[in-house]
């Protein structure tokens, strides 16, 4: 009951954000949707690191890689930073920030449920991170390092701009249910302060992502090829 729960609450959150940044229509005729980018999953495949506490050492990589199931204490059992979760296959990860252990709405900072890559800023401020079915976790730097791509997966998630892809204009072609959602962000935050610009599409989609943005979401399209 409680992860049906949780996955409700994460839909209900994106239709939120989706329905508030509808409304500056203005805005989405160059837009991109922060999603896991399928190219840096699978370099990523190999880094599910689950953390053993059998000693110091242990310890201090604990702060740096933590599980993909659990509650976690920020500032104690993690620290406060940027995230990231690859190779989620299955749409069950989940994740949430909070700024209290109590569980109750109004303590969510920002949540999603994931299909590929996530990447997840938590602020000092924060003080509970929730993951449930996830790939484990693993800090990034302050800028994501990678071999940046002009191929997106339709449904890889989050990609990071200039790591995981190249800024330019992508399109994606054949979408034909309206499941397509993209999304620009200027940070992992997931607020809706965070969004440049987002759309749901119906047939063809072109999206420009800006060198300034931070990341590129994608979830349930066609995949994207770089245009220009």
């Amino acid at each position: 009951m409680g992860m049906k729960g949780k996955v409700a609450l994460g839909a209900v959150v994106g239709v939120v954000v989706i329905g508030v940044v509808s409304a500056n229509a203005g805005n989405n005729g160059d837009g991109g949707t922060d999603k896991g980018s399928s190219a840096s999953a699978e370099r990523e495949a190999g880094g599910k690191k689950g953390a053993k506490d059998t000693g110091k050492a242990e310890v201090a990589e604990k702060k740096a890689a933590f599980a993909g199931d659990g509650d976690f204490q920020v500032g104690s059992d993690i620290k406060p930073g940027t995230y990231r979760t690859t190779g989620n296959s299955d749409g069950m990860c989940y994740w949430e920030r909070a700024k209290d252990a109590s569980g109750e709405m109004d303590s969510l900072l920002a949540n999603d449920n994931v299909t590929g890559t996530s990447y997840v800023t938590l602020k000092a401020t924060d003080k509970l991170f929730k993951s449930s079915d996830c790939n484990d976790w693993e800090a990034v730097g302050e800028k994501a390092q990678g071999s940046p791509a002009a191929r997106i997966s339709g449904d890889g998630g989050m990609f990071a701009v200039g790591a995981d892809i190249v800024p330019g204009t992508y399109k994606s072609t054949g979408n034909t249910d309206d499941s397509c959602y993209w999304e620009r962000t200027k940070d992992a935050g997931h607020g809706v302060e965070s969004i440049l610009a987002n759309d749901n599409v119906n047939g063809t989609a072109v999206v420009r992502i800006s060198a300034s943005d931070a990341y590129f979401k994608t979830n349930g399209c066609k995949d994207w090829k770089k245009t220009g």
